[in-house]
């Protein structure tokens, strides 16, 4: 009997936003620069994938599908 739990990401990568924009890693290098500006978070500190779907005003379960 297997206890294993389903690992879900919490931290977004610039790969995920142009997986979920269609766009180019640049744009999600520089999309997650405003976010973290607008949050007003450090260059190390992360975003979440709560804070993007936020961000982007679109349901989190609709970003957690393109989390590779």
């Amino acid at each position: 009997m297997s206890h294993a739990k389903s690992f879900t990401r919490i931290v977004v990568y610039p790969k995920d936003i142009a997986l979920i924009t269609g766009r180019s890693e640049r744009y999600g290098r520089r999309l997650l620069k405003q976010i973290k500006s607008k949050l007003n978070k450090n260059d190390y500190q992360i975003v979440t994938v709560d804070e993007l779907a936020e961000y982007l005003g679109i349901p989190v379960d609709r970003v957690e599908e393109f989390m590779i």
